[in-house]
């Protein structure tokens, strides 16, 4: 690993540090020179600027080293780990995704990384209490996704994410999920051995060092990797406010097809994957419905 590599990882693992903060100190200092300059004298040092900053000026800011010795050695601990960290810069970053507004710094992978070069992709996402016809739906129309090599991504959370995932690899797919948090804290459990199975013969990603316990926002934050990916993003089942909308729009602000099932206007669920048909999805019916504008619309 060269030296700004592992500059740039190790300060991917300062508590608290956003997308901003490290663009603005790749600006002020690219080569991450300084990086380690100034080490802390006292280990009770927790945070990687002065107290009391916003974002904005938090690069202003002398760089403070947390532990720099402790964080090398989380960082030689993932190759033991089987852990993969793919930096922006690395030629085995998905072109795909330098193409979206703020796309990770690094992506902490673990599985088969070939699977960041396989085309096409479409992400599969929806609601996390999928109904029997959103099951029926996925159990249709997968097959034939499959048969034409598409790789499925989602997002490893409960009802479709995890249906496309299990389904995709009952078809003898390929399939690939980018997580909130790190690899080292799946969420939720009840899907700890689809997540194990995956990172054997699959792909888990995740843009957080893999001690990053999930927050909250960081659900919405990985929508726009799992578009970010795929030439387009297919919504099964949705209810008005909802993850699966937000992924959508960050499929239609990078350009990409969208896609969305029809649903009962007596379900709930339905309502949000109905009102994207109104403003534009394409209605899937069938999987010909999906590969036929993934064949047209492909740059690859």
């Amino acid at each position: 690993m060269d030296d700004f590599k592992e500059k740039l990882i190790h300060l991917l693992h300062y508590p608290n540090i956003t997308w901003n903060t490290v663009y603005q100190t790749l600006r002020k200092d690219p080569t991450l020179r300084s990086l380690y300059r100034l080490q802390t004298q006292s280990t009770q040092q927790i945070s990687l600027f002065p107290p009391n900053n916003h974002d904005h000026s938090m690069a202003q800011s002398s760089i403070i080293s947390l532990h720099p010795d402790m964080i090398h050695e989380q960082i030689r601990q993932y190759a033991s780990n089987e852990i993969t960290v793919i930096t922006i810069l690395d030629k085995e970053y998905p072109h795909y995704l330098k193409e979206i507004y703020q796309p990770p710094w690094a992506l902490f992978a673990k599985g088969d990384i070939s699977l960041l070069e396989k085309e096409p992709k479409l992400a599969v996402v929806g609601s996390r209490q999928a109904t029997q016809y959103g099951k029926n739906a996925i159990r249709l129309i997968f097959p034939e996704l499959i048969d034409n090599d598409v790789l499925i991504v989602s997002g490893l959370a409960k009802g479709i994410d995890a249906l496309a995932h299990e389904y995709a690899i009952k078809n003898g797919g390929k399939t690939i999920a980018v997580i909130a948090g790190g690899l080292y804290h799946i969420y939720p459990k009840e899907n700890m051995s689809l997540a194990l199975e995956m990172m054997k013969t699959q792909l888990v990603l995740s843009e957080y060092p893999p001690d990053t316990k999930p927050l909250r926002w960081h659900f919405p934050s990985r929508n726009r990797i799992i578009s970010g990916l795929s030439n387009g993003t297919f919504i099964i089942e949705a209810k008005r406010k909802s993850g699966s909308l937000i992924t959508a729009n960050y499929a239609v602000n990078e350009g990409r097809d969208v896609f969305s099932l029809p649903g009962s206007i007596f379900n709930p669920y339905s309502v949000g994957a109905n009102e994207l048909i109104q403003q534009g999805a394409k209605l899937v019916t069938r999987a010909e419905d999906i590969l036929e504008e993934i064949r047209l619309n492909s740059r690859v």
